[in-house]
């Protein structure tokens, strides 16, 4: 495992180019390369802790990533989900705030520490960067407008079935070309709705009546994607 965290050098990392660093030059490449450290996350492992103060910035090399926020009664909200070369914990970083919410690996990952230093360092130089992080947090204050609009407007069918086409798209599918690649408990599916889980429970077993999906496990494999934005209700 050693061999294998050491040999994750940013500047041939095969997904930066998808990440806020893709067009970043060289020698800010290679300064971010020499300031970081990766580190291997067991499933289930936190990365940081909501409440905790930031101390620099998280990027996925592989795997998966939950944030979660807890309410007031324990109650588990998942805000947004991360797949490898995405970035976590940036805007805490950046509004010298808390973390808002928990990260927690939904599977054995590799993830690249950046200590605070290094990354404001080269964000004060790297015009490129600057943008990226701007069209991100752009993207995420859009996708949270979204979020309240639909639990305030969409039934729960509906959040359901949007839930699941948002994985598809996230996390892409397993070599079958119809198995979402990512397992989640019908209790974390519930958190990303925001409903409660035996509704979800009974949501997808009628949608496996409905021939919409069929379930094996925790795995979910999308049978007819139309009909399943038929029933999200949205333009796909």
């Amino acid at each position: 495992m050693e061999d294998k965290l050491n040999s994750k050098n940013c500047a041939i990392c095969g997904h930066r180019s998808h990440s806020i660093f893709c067009n970043s030059s060289g020698e800010n490449i290679n300064e971010i390369n020499d300031g970081k450290v990766t580190s291997e996350y067991k499933k289930g492992q936190f990365l940081f802790y909501e409440g905790a103060h930031p101390h620099g910035l998280f990027c996925i090399s592989n795997g998966k990533v939950k944030l979660s926020q807890m309410g007031d009664e324990g109650k588990e909200t998942i805000v947004r989900l991360a797949k490898s070369g995405d970035v976590i914990g940036y805007k805490a970083l950046l509004g010298g705030n808390r973390y808002t919410a928990s990260a927690i690996a939904l599977e054995d990952s590799i993830i690249c520490f950046i200590p605070k230093e290094t990354f404001f360092n080269v964000l004060k130089k790297d015009p490129d960067l600057s943008f990226s992080l701007l069209s991100l947090l752009s993207s995420e204050l859009h996708n949270a407008e979204n979020k309240i609009v639909q639990l305030a407007q969409k039934p729960v069918r509906e959040r359901l079935a949007e839930a699941l086409l948002f994985l598809r798209e996230t996390y892409g599918l397993e070599e079958d070309g119809s198995t979402l690649d990512v397992q989640l408990t019908r209790e974390e599916i519930a958190n990303i709705v925001g409903t409660a889980t035996e509704s979800t429970i009974r949501l997808l077993s009628e949608f496996k009546k409905d021939g919409i999906i069929d379930m094996v496990g925790k795995k979910i494999k999308v049978i007819d994607k139309d009909k399943l934005v038929k029933t999200a209700n949205i333009s796909y």
